[in-house]
């Protein structure tokens, strides 16, 4: 059996941060990785927006980690020259009713933290952003976009700088813990490989409550029930309207059919909450259903009248790695040490949904901390 320091399950954003900041501290890691290339999941399937942490509620996980990411998400894609920009967002009031909502996001950003956001009226709002229709808004200029390929890309650089080795076609079937650590059945069918590591980051996002429930002597009471919400995305044809993001106000399950940009100037919708059967995760399907689109253009015409018909096609799709159902509060992220399930060198990441991007290097320094590292 060959004996590891670490493994880190799941190469996702979070996964390869957390390879990072162990390989940084002078130890061993090996980053497992079930599909035939780095962050394809859940990391490859979202907005990419650098979130500012205004959304989230005071004192969670959610909201400290994502102002602290974010601060250190610009400063590291600045020293590693990846590509993003501060682009800022507004969430809009369409119609009076919303604006004591409005009111109320604005004093949770700021008592989490997020020292730079203002309400605007619908002039200044529209003076911003021509094409835009609202009765006020809530500027956050911290918020931002960012090339997620070439964050995780530059994530495995540092950490293989380090000494940490990535293995792709890599899944983990199971497992038992040990007094010394932990062995984890690595591989499929007949081909499996046993790997014995002092130390276990679960990052498997969509799958992490499989990953634990496989591993034998874990107690089953710390697996929480896992939620699957699908957000579908539709590009826009032709240039976009808005300079900045545009989101309106938070609905249960996600932040609202919102317009993002990509770094190249274009611009999609979603995503909308779809949720799905749990077995999902047993056939994973990606599709986009066009027809879903129909449902977009009022949400969208909400703040943008001017949207065509026809003019949305589908784009993409990403799937939320949630831990609360649609009819429960929002769950926080889920950082489970030894000091909660009694596992010595064993860290679970469970609902890692956003700002799970944003937050990542600031999850990976907690990750640490948990495991005394």
């Amino acid at each position: 059996m060959e004996q590891i320091t670490a493994a880190i399950i799941g190469a996702g954003v979070v996964g390869l941060a957390c390879a990072r900041a162990l390989a940084a501290r002078g130890i061993e890691a090996v980053i497992l990785e079930r599909h035939d290339a780095f962050g394809s999941e859940t990391s490859a399937r979202n907005s990419e927006v650098i979130h500012a942490g205004l959304y989230y509620p005071g004192g969670s996980r959610k909201a400290a980690l994502c102002v602290a990411g974010r601060d250190a998400l610009y400063a590291y894609c600045g020293e590693r020259h990846v590509a993003h920009r501060r682009c800022g967002k507004l969430i809009v009031a369409t119609h009076a009713g919303q604006l004591p909502k409005l009111e109320a996001l604005r004093r949770q950003g700021e008592a989490n933290g997020v020292s730079d956001l203002r309400l605007i009226d619908a002039g200044e709002a529209k003076a911003m952003e021509p094409n835009l229709a609202c009765v006020a808004a809530l500027h956050s200029p911290s918020t931002g976009i960012v090339d997620s390929h070439g964050f995780m890309l530059a994530l495995l650089g540092d950490a293989e700088r380090d000494g940490a080795l990535l293995a792709l076609h890599s899944p983990v079937a199971g497992g038992r813990i040990e007094a010394d650590g932990i062995v984890l059945e690595v591989g499929s069918g007949s081909d499996t490989t046993q790997l014995k590591a002092r130390l276990v980051v679960n990052a498997a996002g969509l799958a992490a409550t499989q990953v634990a429930r496989r591993l034998i002597g874990f107690p089953p009471e710390h697996c929480p029930t896992p939620h699957y919400a699908k957000g579908n995305y539709y590009g826009l044809a032709g240039r976009a309207p808005f300079s900045r993001l545009i989101y309106p106000l938070p609905e249960p399950g996600g932040l609202g059919v919102h317009l993002t940009l990509d770094l190249g100037g274009q611009a999609r919708f979603g995503p909308d909450v779809e949720w799905l059967p749990g077995g999902w995760i047993d056939a994973p399907d990606y599709a986009v259903d066009p027809q879903r689109s129909t449902g977009f253009y009022a949400e969208v015409r909400r703040y943008w009248p001017g949207l065509p018909d026809g003019a949305l096609a589908p784009a993409y799709c990403g799937v939320r790695p949630k831990i609360s159902g649609p009819q429960d509060p929002a769950a926080d992220f889920l950082i489970q040490g030894p000091q909660t399930h009694g596992v010595r060198g064993l860290v679970n990441l469970f609902g890692i949904e956003s700002p799970g991007l944003t937050s990542a290097l600031a999850i990976a320094d907690a990750v640490c901390a948990e495991l005394d590292a």
